[in-house]
């Protein structure tokens, strides 16, 4: 189960195990690990008090996880599970982690070490602008405002020597049974539970979860709010600043998983605004085939 940020995923997903008899398998980039519960919201206690869940706050603050490793975790806890005679059910908002366990991971060339090092010194102006003239195509398929993005992008092209949704068209065939579904609703609704989102958030203790992490590594820190929060803290930024930011970087990523979900996969949509029994209608869809 996947969809934007801010849709209600975490909620839903509980009410839909409780249904079936199943336990969550969390897939979302930041939530795995183990720091900023608050920034990166984790599913609440009171949720996970409900239903078992999985590869949420798991991973070290200083280590980095990419979707090669998350797959690898995934599987192993998706064989427990079943083996359990569980029902697991994915939940996050990282289409690639996703799309890594589903499909496996793209054919791309080994990494270069030099080639990654060059690439590592170019601030970000620089990695852009070189991304644009190996291909044009590039820049409008990763948020360009993100270094780590725009230089891994840099690093496919130049190794691949194809453009890179050449090589994101690469992936592997299906792997095992999974059945999806895209949790959506309409525009104004999801902006307004992001921006309530980002306030009960900050209400609860995101500015001290900041202020106090002071063992975390570059991969965790990359969660939206992290950076906003320390120009805040660092007096760089004023509060109302700073919240319209994060509200602004959150909603922008909305709109990227969004497209990634009709680009990527063909799971069925709920519009969670629109559905009168939105649970209902996920166990119907979910539900395998009669014999």
């Amino acid at each position: 189960m996947t969809g934007p940020t801010g849709v209600g995923k975490s909620s839903f997903a509980v009410e839909l195990a409780e249904r079936v008899g199943g336990e969550i398998l969390g897939a979302d980039a930041f939530q795995i690990y183990a720091c900023l519960p608050i920034l990166t919201s984790q599913p609440a206690a009171g949720l996970q008090s409900r239903v078992p869940h999985h590869l949420i706050g798991v991973v070290s603050s200083t280590e980095s996880c990419d979707a090669a490793r998350y797959a690898a975790m995934a599987h192993a806890k998706i064989s427990e599970v079943v083996a359990r005679g569980v029902v697991p059910i994915l939940v996050g908002g990282t289409g690639l982690y996703l799309k890594a366990l589903t499909h496996g991971l793209a054919d791309l060339p080994p990494v270069d070490p030099e080639l990654r090092a060059r690439i590592s010194e170019m601030d970000l102006a620089t990695a852009l602008a070189q991304l644009g003239e190996a291909d044009a195509d590039a820049p409008g398929l990763i948020d360009c405002r993100n270094p780590v993005r725009v230089r891994r992008a840099l690093e496919i092209v130049f190794s691949s020597g194809r453009p890179l949704a050449q090589s994101r068209e690469t992936w592997g065939s299906a792997r095992g049974e999974f059945s999806g579904l895209v949790l959506v609703r309409d525009r104004d609704e999801l902006r307004r539970r992001i921006e309530e989102n980002v306030d009960a958030m900050l209400r609860g203790g995101a500015i001290e979860e900041v202020r106090e992490s002071t063992d975390i590594g570059p991969a965790a820190c990359r969660a939206i709010g992290f950076a906003q929060i320390q120009a805040f803290l660092c007096g760089e930024s004023s509060w109302d600043e700073c919240r319209s930011a994060i509200i602004s970087a959150t909603w922008r990523y909305a709109k990227r998983q969004l497209t990634w979900c009709r680009n990527q996969f063909n799971f069925s949509s709920i519009n969670l605004t629109a559905t009168p029994d939105p649970i209902e209608a996920a166990t119907t869809i979910l539900a395998p085939p009669s014999p």
